[in-house]
């Protein structure tokens, strides 16, 4: 195997500690016997526990090694995977030597270990060849992730050469993407030392869809025609999504991504804190092929925070222009976002009937930056009555319209108040009683 992996050139550059060198070290091991047996087992069970563990996370099946090597190729952001996400597979001089690095993975995933077995003493890696997860539906893992590295690992399993191996690749890299990008919907950003950005997977996202949330019609329509626009490259505005708590301005978020997801709309939440950081996550992403929200939950300023300045030199009125596959989407309980005082006037002048504050103009001007702004009001007692009435159908809740409309006035006099999110929360009651 360690012969096989040093003709890897264009995915060759993986860190020592991957499942894969090791693997390939403890062969080489073997077969100069630099190690003892006992070591060796040891390494063997090592790496085997960390592959049972990726085979946890994300819900792999069947042949385990055959998932492992699919999905190290489609997270492999290397020059080559990354211009066949954007372009395909043009015809070019590095296509020799990416199937050259092909042929070498069709050999590993070839591979027999029944050597090393027999020498060992150990039958886990025909175990893995096999593999039946166990509680597989009670696990929590990425099942997008799941289902498309498990298809195209049969794809590549059943390739006859390298040719049909570089071409199902190419076409996964041009369907989906590759790295964490290409599988996943949204995603978290944590701060390094160095001043760039990491990025984690959000894996447990809501799977809300727009029908799922009733009501609020004339609001989802503006959110979509703005979202549409801009995954089909055409303008589009950042959105500032505001009004009562519970409404669904969030959701309506969670709901657009699952929708466009498949027309490539990735998410990035960031939190207050992290907008000194925004612009290493545009350097990081501008130049990828997806469109990518980056998210603002619950977006609001103390008279005394600065960090909007941050936000507002982002959004527009920087040196450097936002680049085209990126828009800032926002959800607030604030209108003007910014704290504003009776203090604020104290600057107010007043000439020819006109009346101007620097103080409020400055604090307007952060909202005065997203080209759509959308109303969520608190519905009214019949709005929230038809919401859960609609709620409770989706959730096979059988009483009569009339009983349902008194139990859920009761709740809401006692449960914050009407909103959508008193509604739902009365439905989950409901179900939790009724079950």
């Amino acid at each position: 195997m360690d012969k096989i992996v040093s003709r890897l050139l264009i995915y060759g550059d993986m860190p020592k500690e991957t499942i894969l060198m090791q693997l390939a070290d403890i062969i080489k091991k073997m077969n100069d016997e630099s190690q003892t047996k006992e070591e060796l087992v040891t390494r063997v069970f090592t790496q085997m526990k960390h592959l049972l563990q990726i085979a946890t996370d994300y819900g792999f099946d069947r042949n385990l090694w055959h998932n492992y090597l699919t999905y190290l190729l489609i997270t492999s952001e290397n020059p080559f995977s990354i211009t066949c996400e954007k372009v395909g597979a043009n015809e070019g001089s590095v296509n020799y030597f990416a199937r050259g690095d092909f042929r070498a993975f069709k050999d590993l995933f070839n591979y027999d270990f029944s050597h090393l077995e027999q020498y060992l003493g150990v039958d886990c890696f025909s175990r893995i060849s096999h593999y039946q997860a166990i509680g597989k539906k009670e696990l929590m893992y990425n099942k997008n992730v799941s289902d498309k590295v498990q298809a195209l690992s049969i794809q590549l399993e059943n390739a006859l050469d390298e040719n049909q191996f570089f071409d199902c690749v190419t076409e996964f890299y041009r369907n989906y993407g590759v790295g964490m990008f290409g599988l996943n919907k949204a995603f978290r950003i944590i701060s390094q030392p160095d001043g760039t950005v990491s990025f984690h997977a959000i894996n447990n996202m809501d799977t809300v869809m727009l029908d799922d949330l009733i009501g609020y019609e004339i609001q989802k329509k503006k959110l979509i025609d703005n979202t549409t626009a801009f995954v089909q490259g055409k303008k589009a505005n950042n959105v500032l999504l505001f009004g009562d708590s519970g409404t669904g301005k969030s959701t309506s978020i969670k709901a657009i991504v699952n929708e466009f997801y498949p027309h490539g709309l990735r998410m990035i939440e960031i939190y207050k804190h992290q907008f000194k950081d925004l612009s290493a996550v545009i350097a990081q992403i501008k130049n990828r092929n997806y469109k990518f929200i980056i998210y603002m939950d619950d977006l609001s300023f103390e008279e005394f925070e600065v960090e909007y300045k941050f936000l507002k030199a982002v959004i527009e009125g920087g040196v450097e222009t936002r680049p085209d596959n990126i828009l800032i989407y926002a959800t607030s309980n604030r209108r003007h976002l910014i704290k504003e005082n009776w203090s604020d006037r104290n600057d107010m002048e007043h000439e020819n009937g006109m009346h101007r504050s620097d103080t409020m103009e400055e604090k307007l001007s952060l909202v005065n930056r997203f080209g759509v702004t959308i109303n969520y009001s608190k519905p009214s007692q019949k709005e929230y009555f038809y919401i859960v009435t609609e709620l409770a159908k989706k959730a096979g809740i059988t009483l009569s319209e009339k009983e349902l409309c008194a139990e859920a006035n009761k709740w809401e006099l006692s449960h914050g108040g009407i909103s959508g999110r008193t509604a739902q929360q009365f439905i989950n009651y409901l179900s939790g009683q009724l079950a």
